[in-house]
């Protein structure tokens, strides 16, 4: 259907989606909804990547093939109405919001799995995550004939993950990395904030503050900088450490020290809530 409020199209079926006359350029940003200011500054990219001819597609789907059992799956913030009047506002044409049922059958026995990259950091923590962000972004790529994709590099290891998906499977679409977008004490915008308490709110701040004294200590040992990096967290007594690693940017695998294209990747738990950030480093 055509939305009321603008020339933005909400679709929420494959069939209406594949339907859709292709613009020039479709450059497509991938979300689970309650979109905020780093979903904003990804519109902006994508627009102007997709230029004056091209159009900017959003696709909205809580995904519960990348949740892990026991995980915040029907707890994940569902916005619909807030989502739309955000798309509207940024200048998305096209809003993709399908169902559960609408993306999987029922007797579905087809997934996307990569087996090396997606064993480290959060492959080890979240077991299976990535076989379900593999499988539902192969499906939105096809299902949009996207020429184009953003992701954010908060979210580091998924866009590896995403880039050797393209390379091996031979999709014909470029994915263009977002930097990560920060609130003004450095904590990084993620949909999970909102569940995060004041006290809580207040000392998430010192996963930025950690990767910062990282980033200023200079090439040190993994250890040195583990270390380092663990005791800047531990200011934050509601922090709980799910995994600090110092791993090479383009396998993901652990290295010795701090050198060029090195990755700092970190995962805490403040309450319930699991935050996830990382630095270039070297």
């Amino acid at each position: 259907m055509i939305d009321s409020g603008s020339r933005m199209r909400i679709i929420t079926t494959i069939a209406e989606a594949q339907a859709q006359s292709h613009a020039k350029c479709r450059v497509i940003v991938p979300t689970m909804g309650a979109l905020h200011k780093a979903h904003g500054e990804m519109v902006r990219v994508a627009r102007k990547h997709a230029g004056y001819d091209g159009e900017v597609a959003l696709s909205i789907f809580v995904n519960p093939l990348q949740f892990e059992p026991g995980s915040d799956y029907e707890r994940y913030p569902r916005l619909e109405k807030t989502d739309e009047e955000f798309c509207r506002n940024a200048g998305v044409d096209l809003l993709f919001r399908p169902s559960v049922a609408e993306m999987y059958a029922d007797d579905r026995t087809v997934f996307v799995e990569e087996t090396s990259l997606s064993n480290t950091l959060e492959g080890k923590s979240r077991p299976g995550h990535f076989r379900g962000v593999c499988t539902v972004v192969a499906k939105l790529f096809n299902i949009l004939s996207a020429d184009a994709a953003l992701f954010g590099e908060k979210d580091f290891q998924q866009l590896v993950i995403v880039r050797r998906m393209v390379r091996d499977l031979n999709f014909k679409i470029n994915i263009i990395a977002v930097p990560t977008v920060r609130e003004e004490d450095g904590l990084a915008f993620s949909s999970r904030n909102q569940y995060l308490n004041p006290e809580e709110r207040e000392q998430a701040a010192a996963l930025h503050k950690a990767l910062l004294a990282a980033e200023n200590a200079g090439n040190k040992s993994a250890r040195e900088i583990v270390d380092l990096v663990r005791r800047v967290i531990s200011e934050a007594p509601l922090g709980r450490i799910d995994y600090v690693e110092l791993v090479d940017a383009e396998t993901l695998r652990p290295i010795n020290t701090v050198r060029t294209n090195s990755l700092l990747a970190v995962a805490v738990f403040f309450g319930k809530t699991r935050l996830i950030d990382n630095i270039r480093l070297g």
